[in-house]
C-alpha cells in the first residue's frame, strides 16, 4: 500500500538499482540482481514480494500454488517498498506480484479518482503501463489506516481522521520514509482536514511491530498501520474511520506479466477467489504472534482451503 507517480518511473529506477542491491541482504539471495536469469527463462515465473511480512505470507500462497501446477518458480521476496520494485516489474524482472488495488492506482496516477472497490479495480485495469495486467482482485483487504492507541482515542474523542483536530498537544507521526510524500500521508491532513502534525519519524518495517511498538510507547502518536494487521485488536489500538475516501479500496490482486498465461492465470485467481479479509488477519497473526514462517502459513492454508 505504496505510492509512485507514473510519471516519476522512469526518474526512479536509477535509484531503484541502487535501492535493490542494498536490500539484497534482506532476502535470500540478491533479488533481481545481474545474476539472476530466471526472468529470462520462458519456463520459469518470477514471483516477488514487498519488504512487508503480509506481503510475503501472500505471495509464497502464489508461488506454492503455482508449484502444485506445475510451475517453476523463482522466489525474489522482500526487495523493497513500491518505489523500489516497481520499476523492476515495469521493466519485466517480476512476473507475478501481490498488489493492493487501490494503493497501485494511486501510484501509478495521484490524480485517480478512485470510488469503489469495483470502481477502483476497473480504473486500475485502465491505469497499468504496457505489458502489465491485473487477474481478479480478493475480497482480502489490507487497508491503510490512520491508527491510534485507544487510550489517544479516549482521551480526544477521536472516531474518524477529522476528529484529529481536537488534539491539542503535538502529534508526532510514523511510518515508512516514503508516507512523507503519499497522497495521504502528513500534508494530505493538512490541506484536506487542517490538522497539524509536529513532524515526521520514519519506521521502516512497514506498520509492523516496531510500528506498533512506537505507537504504544508513546514515540508517535499517529501511525500508518494496516488493516489487516493483528495488533490492532491485540495491542488495543483504534483504526480512526474513513468516510471522506482519504484511503482508496486496497483488496489483494495479483500483477502479471504477459509470461503468465490463461491456465496460470486460473491458478491465481482460483486463490483470489478462497481468500478473505478473515483469512488476511489470520495469516497475519499467525506471523507476528505464533512466529511462523511464510513457507509453513502458506502450506497450511492451502490445505485447509483444499484449492488444488
Amino acid at each position: 500500500m505504496f505510492t509512485v507517480k507514473k510519471g516519476r518511473l522512469a526518474a526512479i529506477a536509477a535509484v531503484a538499482v541502487g535501492a535493490v542491491v542494498a536490500l539484497a541482504g534482506c532476502a535470500s539471495g540478491d533479488p533481481l540482481g545481474a545474476g539472476s536469469t530466471a526472468s529470462g527463462d520462458s519456463k520459469t515465473l518470477v514471483v516477488g514480494s514487498q519488504d512487508y511480512y503480509s506481503n510475503e505470507i501472500i505471495a509464497e500462497i502464489y508461488a506454492q500454488a503455482l508449484e502444485a501446477n506445475g510451475v517453476t518458480v523463482d522466489r525474489q521476496f522482500r526487495i523493497g517498498q513500491r518505489e523500489v520494485y516497481l520499476p523492476e516489474i515495469t521493466g519485466g524482472k517480476i512476473d507475478v506480484f501481490p498488489e493492493y488495488t487501490g494503493s497501485l492506482l494511486q501510484a501509478l496516477d495521484k490524480k485517480a479518482a478512485g470510488g469503489t472497490a469495483d470502481e477502483t479495480y476497473a480504473e486500475l485495469k485502465k491505469t497499468l503501463p504496457s505489458g502489465l495486467s491485473v487477474l481478479d482482485q480478493a475480497a482480502a483487504t489490507d487497508q491503510n489506516s490512520w491508527t491510534v492507541t485507544q487510550a489517544f482515542a479516549k482521551k480526544y474523542n477521536l472516531t474518524d481522521i477529522a476528529s484529529l483536530k481536537k488534539v491539542t498537544e503535538p502529534i508526532t507521526v510514523g511510518g515508512n520514509s516514503e508516507l512523507e510524500t503519499r497522497p495521504y500521508g502528513p500534508t494530505a491532513l493538512k490541506e484536506k482536514y487542517g490538522i497539524e502534525t509536529a513532524g515526521f519519524k520514519p519506521v521502516e518495517d512497514g506498520g509492523g511491530p516496531l510500528t506498533v511498538k512506537a505507537l504504544v510507547q508513546g514515540d508517535i502518536q499517529l501511525a500508518n498501520i494496516y488493516t489487516a494487521s493483528p495488533n490492532i485488536k491485540s495491542d488495543n489500538l483504534v483504526a480512526l474511520t474513513d468516510p471522506d475516501g482519504l484511503f482508496f479500496p486496497d483488496n489483494v490482486v495479483p500483477v502479471v506479466s504477459k509470461k503468465v498465461d490463461d491456465k496460470t492465470a486460473a491458478v491465481l485467481n482460483k486463490v483470489s477467489a478462497a481468500l478473505s479479509a478473515e483469512n488476511l488477519v489470520s495469516l497475519n497473526s499467525e506471523s507476528v504472534n505464533d512466529q511462523k514462517s511464510a513457507k509453513a502459513i502458506a502450506a497450511d492454508w492451502l490445505k485447509q482451503a483444499a484449492l488444488f
